[in-house]
């Protein structure tokens, strides 16, 4: 059996990693309008395919990140934000808030990239 400092440093570093993650998917999502709108569409696409990477991996899942049971192995708690440096009320709408808002950047993308087409 794993120490309990042991299994504390353990879930200390999943944390991490996981908020890392987040963090990156996170600013793939919010950095999609702006390239978007500057005209970089190879990046927006980029960056929405990346996302779509992230989908995938959540889908196969059951929607739930892989780290997630990772960091249950470390602890009891099932707060929303146990596995992962977020407040918990970001953690517990995560997927709706950053989901409406790549829904919204693949609009913005599409709408962008036809208008311009056109033009």
């Amino acid at each position: 059996m794993t120490p309990p400092h042991s299994r504390a440093a353990r879930l200390v570093a999943v944390k991490a990693i996981h908020s890392i993650v987040w963090a990156f998917f996170a600013g793939c999502i919010l950095a999609i309008p702006l390239f978007a709108w500057l005209d970089r569409l190879r990046i927006a696409a980029t960056l929405i395919g990346v996302t779509f990477v992230e989908v995938a991996i959540l889908w196969v899942n059951g929607w739930t990140c892989p780290l997630t049971g990772v960091a249950a192995r470390y602890t009891t708690d099932r707060r929303d934000n146990f596995d992962i440096y977020l407040p918990e009320w970001l953690a517990r709408h995560n997927k709706r808030i950053f989901g409406s808002i790549f829904v919204g950047d693949l609009l913005l993308t599409a709408s962008l990239w036809y208008f311009r087409q056109i033009n």
